[in-house]
């Protein structure tokens, strides 16, 4: 890779504009003309401050802010890269963390909220259960590599786990030690635009767009288990589906 000072110029202290965001511009707008490509590792701070001449608070407070917007991403042990957009199959019935493993990613989440109750008006037309059926919920925040990648609410039936303890990290880890990990799924995704609460969350900004994805998981014997509602960031996901064309009949 060219010194970066090569792809955005240098930092100019006479300039209005503070010094990390003129670094933050320049790294910005050189991953939306391509001149940086995903995964593309950047230096170590020390090296970018010595290039730029300004110092590595400086330097660390422009790369924040930028992996805060979902551009750059920290892999604890590399370094910090530009952040490459995830390709999420939807033909395909995995987890999150599994999706981020799959691509190298570091997935971990943040538990925002775990209840028990009953099910809604809602949840029991969805999922096909009788009113008063017990469920737990869960919502967190899911990142990949520290960044805010999803904000995910989910239902689970409560006859599929011991306990609302039983998840530590994983869900479906959870499901999978007592057999009742979904097995078929049923997806719709249509576009949205993030509230304010929804874009603090996910380091976006009010009105932003985002992908909102709605899952209900079953059991083989046909049960559904599972319904979630998870928003993720339309600038760092892609949905991709296998298709094939149905044989004709001869």
């Amino acid at each position: 890779m060219p010194r970066l000072s090569a792809l955005i110029g240098n930092i100019d202290e006479a300039n209005s504009l503070p010094l990390y965001q003129q670094l933050q511009r320049g790294l910005r707008q050189a991953i939306e003309m391509k001149l940086l490509s995903p995964n593309d590792a950047l230096p170590p701070e020390r090296d970018l401050a010595e290039e730029f001449s300004i110092s590595r608070i400086t330097v660390r407070k422009a790369l924040d802010g930028l992996v805060s917007e979902g551009f750059l991403t920290r892999r604890q042990g590399s370094g910090t890269f530009v952040a490459g957009r995830v390709e999420k199959n939807f033909s395909k019935l995995t987890s999150f963390s599994e999706d981020m493993i799959a691509r190298g990613r570091v997935p971990r989440s943040v538990w925002l909220k775990k209840s028990r109750g009953t099910v809604t008006p809602e949840e029991s037309l969805t999922m096909g259960l009788s009113p008063g059926t017990p469920v737990y919920r869960f919502n967190r925040l899911r990142f990949a590599d520290d960044a805010p990648m999803a904000l995910e609410f989910c239902t689970v039936q409560a006859f599929c786990l011991p306990s609302i303890e039983a998840v530590e990290s994983s869900l479906y880890l959870a499901l999978e030690k007592t057999g009742n990990r979904p097995t078929r799924a049923l997806q719709r995704l249509r576009a949205v635009l993030f509230n304010a609460e929804q874009a603090e969350l996910l380091g976006a900004k009010e009105g932003d767009a985002g992908l909102l994805v709605e899952r209900r998981g079953f059991l083989r014997d046909g049960r559904a288990v599972e319904f979630s509602q998870s928003y993720y960031r339309g600038d760092t996901y892609d949905f991709v589906a296998e298709l094939n064309a149905m044989e004709q009949e001869k």
